[in-house]
């Protein structure tokens, strides 16, 4: 008797679902086999239908999504691919589509047939082809110089501590480097955000935040408003300042600001460290104009003038190769005093970032008991080195048991061999609330902020030091409740709160 075969489950299709009338060719070459999976699962529960491999670009197929142009030719032959009459799109669009519930407009996510596709004889691909995808970089492999798919869920990032046995910022991210063709754009809108942020307009600031990343990774020239049209983050004011800049070259707001002696003078005493919007507005109206000005005036603190002494120095940014060098000195100090420590940068170099602002160090022991009073000596070690120059801010309360026990450590550093200062933050955590403080020191602030308001809608307050469930007092006041949840992993804490994982090379949005 022959055996029974069995009946593979079909995935539920929703007739009316936001990919309803798409039928969808998914070129797998350079997106993980697991990542693939998904989506097709996706697609079909959402109305699509997935054709098979050997279908190719039937007649009927709608939609080719494929990681760039690289991999599109290495699936289908030129004359092919000019004759389709369909969409054929970059994988992001279904991330995105994914993301926020719905279909985006496709003009942004189009992929632009090169010559060697739309030729009869096309060249072999180059070296430069891996340039094409304007969303991820491929990660280069530590064996050999081929470049291979990241990994969507690495083990390294289901760590409760984040050991370095386990993972590194070589491991765990990958160099962001998106095209940002349209610098013409993000530069003036970087702009304004540092000038709402010293004028202490935290929402506009942050508006064009959101805006910038947006931007950076559209793969071409903005030419028309109407290509942005349907971009999240990207609504009917932001719209309009950028048919300003790409008909006229400039945005007359910006104009404005630069041309206002107070609104300048306020954005630049801003940018110095430790000086908040208030104490900027109060400098001012000291009848302080410049930098030079503020040298004289006995009201600064000493972190304030350490800000301004170097403030140069700081506001250059950090190249991601020397990042990574100071990352791996930290690492064998921190191991020097206290085996077993964990030690991770943070911050825009984990998250892939071709240079940093500053260095995030998250810090933390297994054990759950050892990193208490372990910053101190840590600090002292690493000013025995020279590293650690000048201090700004540092708070012990791990021995107490306050403020969650979390230590802080706020200064300047050197690279070895040089004196220009750049600004370093330590924040050692105890083991059980180390995944909240990695999600917020690896950002970005888009990311925090989705996850905190989520949080919020779900009946909790979530910030660096642990998720905590929110209680009314007396009064109808919202009250967190003193002990966290507990979780070992970033992942646990997006996976609880409902938020799509990212890994840290993806929250750059």
């Amino acid at each position: 008797m022959a055996p029974k075969t069995t009946k593979k489950r079909s995935t539920p299709s929703d007739p009316n679902g936001i990919f309803s009338g798409m039928l969808v060719f998914l070129v797998d070459k350079g997106v993980q086999r697991r990542r693939l999976q998904i989506w097709k699962q996706k697609l079909v529960q959402m109305g699509a239908i997935v054709a098979d491999e050997d279908e190719g670009l039937s007649g009927n197929v709608t939609h080719v999504f494929a990681a760039d142009s690289d991999s599109l030719g290495h699936k289908f032959p030129p004359k092919l691919l000019h004759r389709f009459k369909g969409s054929i799109l970059l994988n992001q669009w279904l991330e995105d589509s994914l993301r926020l519930g719905d279909k985006l407009n496709e003009q942004s996510y189009k992929i632009h047939l090169t010559s060697c596709q739309t030729s009869p004889n096309p060249p072999q691909p180059s070296d430069s082809d891996t340039h094409l995808h304007p969303y991820k970089k491929p990660k280069t492999s530590p064996n050999n110089s081929q470049t291979s798919t990241p990994q969507m869920d690495k083990s390294s990032n289901d760590s409760g501590t984040g050991q370095q046995t386990s993972i590194s910022a070589h491991d765990a991210s990958l160099p962001y480097h998106p095209p940002d063709l349209n610098k013409n754009i993000t530069q003036i809108f970087g702009k304004l955000i540092n000038i709402y942020r010293a004028l202490g307009d935290d929402r506009r600031s942050f508006s064009y935040y959101k805006a910038i990343p947006v931007i950076e990774r559209l793969p071409f020239k903005i030419e028309s408003v109407d290509q942005v049209k349907d971009l999240p983050a990207i609504g009917k004011s932001m719209q309009d300042h950028i048919h300003e800049i790409v008909t006229t070259g400039k945005l007359s707001k910006l104009e404005h600001f630069e041309s206002d002696e107070k609104v300048r003078t306020i954005s630049l005493f801003g940018e110095v460290w430790g000086v908040g919007p208030a104490t900027a507005l109060k400098l001012y109206e000291r009848g302080h104009r410049s930098l030079d000005d503020l040298k004289n005036d006995v009201t600064l603190t000493n972190s304030q003038r350490l800000g301004l002494k170097y403030f140069e120095d700081i506001r250059t940014r950090i190249p991601r190769d020397e990042v990574q060098e100071m990352e791996r000195l930290l690492q064998r100090a921190a191991v020097d005093i206290l085996p077993g420590v964990s030690v991770v940068c943070g911050g825009s170099f984990r998250r892939g970032k071709a240079t940093c602002g500053d260095m995030d160090i998250v810090i933390t022991h297994p054990d759950g008991k050892s990193h208490i009073g372990f910053l101190s000596k840590y600090v002292n070690h690493l000013k025995d080195m020279n590293f650690l120059r000048e201090d700004l801010v540092f708070s012990i309360h791990s021995e107490q048991g306050t403020d969650s026990g979390v230590d802080t450590y706020f200064g300047l550093c050197t690279y070895p061999g040089r004196e220009l200062r750049h600004r370093i933050d330590l924040k050692v955590y105890p083991k059980d609330i180390y995944p909240f403080g990695l999600i917020h020191w690896t950002g970005n602030d888009v990311v925090n902020r989705r996850l905190r308001i989520l949080a919020e809608s779900k009946g909790f307050r979530l910030d660096d030091t642990g998720l905590f469930p929110a209680t009314h007092g007396s009064g109808g006041k919202r009250v967190s409740a003193s002990a966290s949840l507990k979780f070992n992993s970033e992942k646990e804490v997006f996976d609880f709160l409902g938020f799509p994982w990212l890994e840290p090379c993806e929250r750059n949005i």
